[in-house]
């Protein structure tokens, strides 16, 4: 991701999950304690009316006998009730803990050991009242038994809930970095408008504006190369004639006078013809459709290059040489013919304007998992690290190099040589005596 892309504000994923997973905590949580609440009454309400059915069934006995008790450690343990009959002539057990007198329901402690009890109202008869009694610790730990059963599955939804939560906002983010990853494969070759059927309706607005934008860019470089190609197209006749003035001009002189002014007038007429050139080679490829892509010897291709560029380096005093594979086999490459033949010239031409006189620069072709490629290696200044991509930009040239090129052969070669499925990568050479462009296969 770039650092563009990580800047801004939140994304959206982190908003929605942000803004609902509390929610969703606090919903579930209440849900619930609210379970546990009602399942732990139930639990509790249920055995409360146990006992009192108990109480009740033993006090309507005309001679009330309750069963008899187990042991108050087993009564403890299982949670067995526990009836007792007291009243005037029927004193308490004093194993039992002590027991209220008053009707109703009560929680005891006894020991540290929590006890619950329902005692029946005294009979007018006898004045008797029956007391059932049940291990408070037992209840607690069926309730809680029970109200675990009660809450899981509602702990069990809540995760669910969170983890399609997480799930919707992924895809709905995924939706939009679909789009802009659709966006962001968009240059000056590829304009084409985003698709909107797969686009969240909220950011169809966004989509659409971006769309229009890209329309206005279309035309913008529609325009473009139609301008620069009939401007260069202007300056071509003006150029050749000022070439033609100059070389006259030379011829009529008398021998010797003014050479250095004469001579740098040529090299900049010279210049000039060079920049209009490669306006036009460079709109003409930008306008043309399509080619059909062919196979091609490298070898050939590379020769032919440097015998049309043999001349140029002969006037600056370079050693210009192939360096090819022994043998006589052809080097296969698929692509256009003009394209890699442009990619040759210009980085053979730029190599020879920027290597100083009596320099070297060779060719060598190599072949790279059974497709060729090529160096163009040179004895010249060099590039720094930090501008060996920046130089592929159009009309960018190095101050200080004095080569007077038009910063445009660079621009030129990398698009011919992506057609071709080829890359260019630039580095100074480990000797640090020059530079090595080095075009192999993607």
């Amino acid at each position: 991701m770039t650092p563009a892309a990580r800047g801004g504000g939140r994304s959206i994923h982190w908003i929605l999950l942000s803004s609902l997973v509390p929610l969703f905590v606090l919903v579930g949580a209440a849900s619930a304690w609210i379970a546990y609440s009602s399942s732990s009454r139930m639990v509790h309400e249920y055995m409360d009316e146990q006992m009192r059915q108990l109480a009740t069934s033993i006090a309507s006995q005309p001679d009330p006998t309750p069963p008899m008790p187990p042991s108050l450690a087993r009564a403890h343990e299982r949670g067995s009730l526990v009836a007792v009959v007291i009243g005037p002539g029927r004193p308490a057990s004093p194993a039992l803990p002590p027991l209220p007198g008053e009707p109703g329901f009560h929680t005891l402690q006894d020991r540290g050991v929590p006890w619950r009890t329902y005692v029946t109202p005294a009979r007018e008869v006898d004045g008797l009242q029956v007391s059932v009694l049940q291990s408070g610790a037992f209840r607690n730990s069926l309730a809680a038994g029970h109200t675990r059963e009660v809450v899981l599955p509602v702990l069990v939804l809540l995760v669910a809930a969170l983890l399609a939560l997480w799930g919707v906002a992924r895809r709905i983010t995924r939706q939009v970095q679909e789009v802009a990853a659709q966006a962001a494969r968009r240059d000056e070759e590829h304009l084409g408008e985003l698709p909107l059927e797969q686009v969240p309706r909220e950011i169809v607005p966004l989509v659409a504006a971006f769309n229009l934008l890209l329309g206005r860019l279309r035309d913008a470089f529609a325009i473009q190369p139609r301008f620069v190609q009939d401007a260069a197209h202007e300056l071509r006749t003006p150029i050749a004639a000022i070439a033609l003035q100059v070389e006259n001009l030379q011829g009529d002189m008398p021998a010797g006078a003014c050479t250095e002014s004469l001579r740098h007038l040529q090299a900049g007429v010279r210049r000039a013809q060079r920049l209009v050139n490669q306006l036009l080679k460079l709109t003409r490829r930008e306008a043309d459709h399509p080619v059909p892509l062919t196979t091609v010897d490298l070898r050939d291709q590379a020769s032919e290059s440097i015998s049309s560029l043999i001349a140029l380096a002969d006037q600056r005093r370079i050693d210009l040489g192939l360096v090819a594979p022994a043998g006589a086999l052809p080097l296969p490459l698929t692509c256009n013919s003009d394209d890699l033949r442009s990619v040759l010239d210009n980085l053979i031409e730029n190599a020879l304007y920027y290597t100083p006189e009596g320099g070297v620069v060779d060719v060598r072709l190599f072949t790279l998992d059974g497709r060729a490629g090529f160096e163009v290696v040179d004895t010249g200044p060099g590039i720094p690290p930090a501008l060996l991509e920046r130089v592929f930009d159009r009309f960018v040239r190095l101050p200080g190099y004095g080569a007077h090129g038009s910063g445009l052969g660079l621009s030129i070669a990398r698009g011919a040589a992506q057609r071709c499925g080829l890359r260019i990568v630039l580095g100074n050479r480990s000797d640090r005596t020059g530079l090595v462009a080095r075009v192999e296969p993607l």
